[in-house]
């Protein structure tokens, strides 16, 4: 796949670069590109993210990082089967339990929210930090909501993190996925509070909780362009005033 004459390859973190050391220069600086196209497009253009994933797949499996670039660009695509077996093997070279929530909502995806429930009670979760064990919740919530378990939900979801004043990266989220089980249950008062809270959170516009605050209030958007459309009244120029 052409990678765009940008990308050096450098842009990659420099833990994963790290990585590339143990492969031939060339070979190493071609991986690299390819992750630095998957990390670029995988947000707007997962397909063509999963694309580059596959050729540094080709190139260089033997890698954790490859691999986990991989799980991730799969993931994306909903292809969850693949998804889990990259980050399994990922977590196999490494070690590492950073990947353990994203392989529990694989389980999700694949139709075994009591599995990835079960590794939301595993000693795996102890290991992660603040953050990964947020998302753990957040993936355990999603698999009570699976099984129709909306009262769960919202229990799993009443935490520290969710009460803390301070708002940290998970913030936004948890407040949103907690004001969503909450209207799920037919709580809507506290959910509008919820998706409010949210809203102070999201600075970067992560979630949707506006548009969902608004929709709670019975705010309708409309559009500039369909407003005027049927408006077709010809409009007089400068040029025809002058011919008057």
């Amino acid at each position: 796949m052409p990678i765009p004459e940008d990308v050096t390859g450098e842009e990659i973190d420099k833990d994963v670069r790290q990585e590339l050391q143990s492969l031939p220069k060339g070979l190493a600086e071609d991986v690299a590109k390819n992750l630095v196209m998957v990390a670029r497009l995988i947000d707007e253009d997962p397909e063509g993210a999963y694309g580059y994933s596959k050729v540094a797949l080709r190139l260089a499996s033997r890698v954790a990082a490859v691999r986990e670039a991989a799980g991730f660009a799969a993931y994306a695509n909903q292809k969850f089967s693949e998804a889990l077996a990259e980050f399994r093997a990922a977590r196999r070279m490494t070690g590492n339990v950073d990947l353990w929530p994203v392989m529990a909502d694989c389980e999700r995806g694949l139709g075994r929210p009591e599995k990835a429930l079960d590794m939301a009670g595993a000693p795996e979760v102890n290991k992660l930090d603040k953050a990964g064990q947020v998302e753990m919740r957040l993936v355990a919530a999603g698999a009570r909501r699976d099984m129709d378990q909306l009262d769960a939900a919202i229990v799993t979801l009443q935490s520290p993190e969710l009460a803390a004043g301070s708002v940290q990266p998970w913030t936004a989220r948890l407040r949103y996925a907690y004001a969503d089980a909450l209207l799920a249950a037919g709580r809507a008062s506290e959910a509008r509070e919820w998706f409010a809270k949210a809203v102070e959170a999201d600075k970067d516009g992560s979630t949707d909780a506006s548009d969902r605050l608004a929709e709670l209030d019975g705010v309708e958007f409309v559009d500039a362009l369909d407003e005027n459309e049927g408006d077709e009244t010809p409009q007089s120029s400068p040029a025809d005033d002058d011919k008057e």
